[in-house]
């Protein structure tokens, strides 16, 4: 079997890829739903709304016919600083994976579902904004979000690569979908005891659990 080509181009997922925002942002929404009088469970919006912007979640939620009585969109970037104000963790090994692409010369950004506000908060209290500010990548930036490619191409497009020559990290059937649209390797990592790994590849990922298991993934070992 041939070594993997290694990427012109890394872009990472933020949430459940960098920071563990995953959980307490879940957690949250179940709570809105409950308080609202909807019997939806912590489990059933990790399964269904994890790595999607909050547009397309309010458009979910208005398509089940479920009415949280506010506009969800608003109140979640309104409530960031009390979600996510008190710190989140980074994930295991991340800067790892960054040591090993510096080493290589390989650039790297961000493209998430989130707005870069938000970005900005959870990479800022982890400590990891120095790392990634110079590249931010929000789906508020495109017409489409994930599981649609725009995002991605759209971060290619702007850091000067073509999609061919670009690796996604993703935690999300969604993002790992929109990888592959977009023509790119998606590698999923599905740590998380949360992640449906069997999903994930379906979708078109190549599976990993360890983030230092990443740089040989990539070629780099």
């Amino acid at each position: 079997m041939s070594e993997p080509k290694p990427p012109r181009l890394v872009i990472f997922d933020c949430d459940g890829v960098i920071v563990n925002t995953e959980e307490r942002a879940n957690r949250v929404l179940a709570e809105w739903f409950c308080a609202a009088g909807h019997d939806v469970t912590y489990e059933y919006c990790r399964r269904v709304y994890s790595g999607r912007s909050m547009k397309s979640v309010q458009e979910e939620i208005a398509k089940a016919g479920r009415d949280l009585g506010f506009d969800l969109t608003a109140r979640w970037y309104a409530s960031l600083d009390e979600i996510f104000g008190a710190g989140v963790d980074p994930i295991a090994h991340i800067e790892d994976v960054l040591d090993a692409l510096r080493a290589n010369e390989v650039p790297w950004c961000v493209a998430s579902s989130a707005k870069v506000e938000k970005m900005h908060l959870t990479l800022g209290t982890t400590g990891l904004l120095k790392h990634f500010g110079h590249a931010l990548y929000s789906s508020s930036m495109v017409e489409r979000g994930k599981p649609f490619p725009d995002l991605f191409l759209h971060a290619a497009r702007e850091m000067g690569f073509e999609p061919e020559d670009c690796v996604v990290i993703e935690d999300s059937v969604p993002g790992t979908r929109a990888g592959i649209a977009a023509g790119m390797r998606v590698f999923s990592y599905h740590a998380d005891p949360m992640s449906d790994r069997e999903a994930l590849v379906a979708a078109g990922g190549v599976p990993f659990d360890d983030m230092r298991d990443l740089p040989r993934l990539l070629g780099f070992a």
